[in-house]
């Protein structure tokens, strides 16, 4: 307590900032300047930069394809976790997306929940994307299913619906733990194409070893706006790309000028 009382009070700058914030006080601004100044032009039909190709992306409407053609349904489980998760909201928009594709082919989607607040969203969202594609009377509730609150006696459950309803198409976006390769396991076994993508670090080997596709880490999180285009979605995920290479060239430049003169410090450029 006498060290914390002891310690010297922080000095303010130009009146306002805490000494030593001002630096991050200019990312923050410049990435808000920039994800505005791409978010308006794509608003308004001007030329931005395009998001990298995402090959799990793009094969979603390949996958909803094949499970048209063969009269199979198409499953989608958007992970284990509630929504206080950001990968559990990044599946939303996928899971919006993938309702639309199988709305307009009039190809059966099963939705498949482990908590009951993702339930009740994704509920809503498979409707409301049922209505937007002009096919109200094809959403069937019942297709979207919450299972069970426990880890494994969910899996088992996904399990069940693989055996009884043989999907072609199997689509995991979100949070996943040792679950996931019970589920990317039997999809393979059962010839489905599988999608899978998770920001969980222990759990993407299984993806990438065991399904046809794997969306990595924050590629989640650029899917809905990759699929639905929409300018404010596209212009910030542009603009924090943007940032990230600025602050690439900035390390780049850092080290080799470090490399060249150790005894160079950068310090004195963030007291400020």
């Amino acid at each position: 307590m006498m060290w914390f009382l002891a310690q010297e009070e922080a000095k303010p700058v130009l009146g306002l900032f805490v000494e030593g914030t001002i630096a991050d006080i200019i990312v923050v601004l410049l990435l808000g300047i920039l994800i505005w100044v791409m978010v308006s032009r794509a608003r308004t039909g001007r030329p931005i930069p395009e998001i990298k190709k995402i090959a799990g992306l793009e094969a979603i409407d390949e996958a909803i394809g094949r499970a048209t053609e063969m009269g199979r349904p198409v499953t989608f489980i958007p992970g284990i976790l509630s929504v206080s998760n950001a990968q559990t909201l990044a599946a939303f928009g996928v899971a919006s997306h993938v309702a639309r594709q199988c709305a307009r082919y009039d190809t059966r989607l099963l939705v498949l929940t482990c908590d009951p607040l993702p339930y009740a969203v994704l509920e809503e969202i498979t409707r409301q994307s049922y209505l937007e594609e002009g096919r109200p009377d094809a959403f069937n509730p019942d297709d979207v299913r919450f299972l069970s609150a426990e880890q494994f006696a969910f899996a088992s459950a996904v399990i069940g619906v693989y055996e009884r309803e043989r999907p072609a198409a199997n689509i995991m976006i979100g949070a996943f733990y040792a679950e996931s390769m019970i589920f990317a396991e039997t999809a393979s076994f059962q010839g489905m194409i599988s999608i899978g993508g998770t920001a969980h670090t222990h759990q993407l080997p299984f993806f990438v070893a065991a399904c046809d596709y794997a969306l990595i880490g924050e590629e989640i999180y650029a899917a809905s706006a990759y699929l639905s285009k929409e300018p404010v979605l596209y212009g910030t995920v542009v603009g924090q790309d943007i940032l990230k290479i600025l602050v690439w060239i900035i390390i780049l430049i850092g080290g080799i000028i470090a490399t060249v003169n150790p005894e160079t410090t950068f310090g004195k450029l963030f007291e400020f």
